[in-house]
């Protein structure tokens, strides 16, 4: 049902340019470099929830501001606007939800799209916080190098859990039902809770997470923390002189207005 998704709101051609990357047939190849290329390219962040300029999740809007204005945002805009770009591409996606730390109760609210290519099945999470590059097998005990830092998917009573090495044991990171197949008011729901709920880890300050090769680098608040695969994490406090500066290097550049209305918040 591509057409209660409007995925023609979607410009490919601009989208590719945005993440420097080129139209190629769909491959499990493909898939790989253009999930990367737009997790390295688009900013996982949620400056406009936590300065109440969210203007909505439509596709539309999605595309003005992630590709026109190249701005960053969370997972109902990267995933929604990764998946109407895949489908026109030509790939088979599924829109679908994980429950984030399983083992903690997170909320059910978590876009995150399963992608089928040359007959096989991908979890394809490019808005889950930055933290996955590459698509992820849906084979149970799946393991993934995600830059530096092992991934693996465990088929656990009907669930795929998405889990994360630490030490020498795993930590469910989030859990998908790959059967329920989402429609476009659902997320509209649980953008509204994730981005006006009191309790939601998006509205009381701002998160902005990045990824590469080697290095992970987040902002909560006004801490900053960069972790590296050894197991080492440098952690510091922003001051708010220094807040423009610090998204810059992660690469959330926001008019003079924006940042000034985070700054009353910070």
């Amino acid at each position: 049902m591509a057409g209660e998704w409007n995925i023609e709101a979607a410009d490919v051609d601009a989208y590719l340019a945005r993440v420097g990357q080129r139209r190629e047939e769909p491959s499990v190849a493909a898939l790989e470099r253009l999930a990367r290329a737009h997790v390295e390219a688009i900013p996982f962040e949620n400056v406009d929830v936590v300065i109440g300029r969210h203007r909505g999740i439509e596709l539309e809007v999605v595309s003005e501001k992630l590709v026109g204005r190249r701005r960053g945002g969370y997972c109902y805009e990267q995933a929604g606007l990764f998946a109407a770009v895949a489908e026109q591409l030509g790939y088979q996606v599924q829109r679908t939800v994980a429950r984030v730390q399983p083992r903690k109760s997170g909320p059910y609210t978590h876009m995150t799209l399963v992608i089928t290519v040359e007959g096989q099945q991908f979890l394809v999470d490019v808005g889950f916080g930055a933290g996955i590059l590459a698509p992820m097998p849906l084979i149970d005990g799946a393991e993934v190098d995600q830059a530096g830092w092992t991934h693996r998917m465990t088929l656990r009573d009907g669930w795929w859990v998405l889990q994360k090495q630490d030490g020498d044991g795993w930590d469910d990171l989030h859990e998908v039902l790959p059967l329920v197949h989402s429609r476009p008011i659902d997320y509209q729901v649980f953008h509204h809770y994730t981005s006006t709920h009191p309790k939601s880890p998006f509205t009381g300050r701002v998160v902005v997470m990045r990824l590469e090769p080697g290095r992970f680098r987040r902002l909560l608040g006004r801490e900053y923390q960069e972790s590296h695969p050894d197991g080492t994490v440098e952690t510091r406090t922003i001051e708010p002189v220094d807040l423009g500066k610090t998204l810059e290097d992660l690469d959330v550049f926001l008019a003079e207005d924006e940042l000034a209305a985070l700054l009353e918040t910070y």
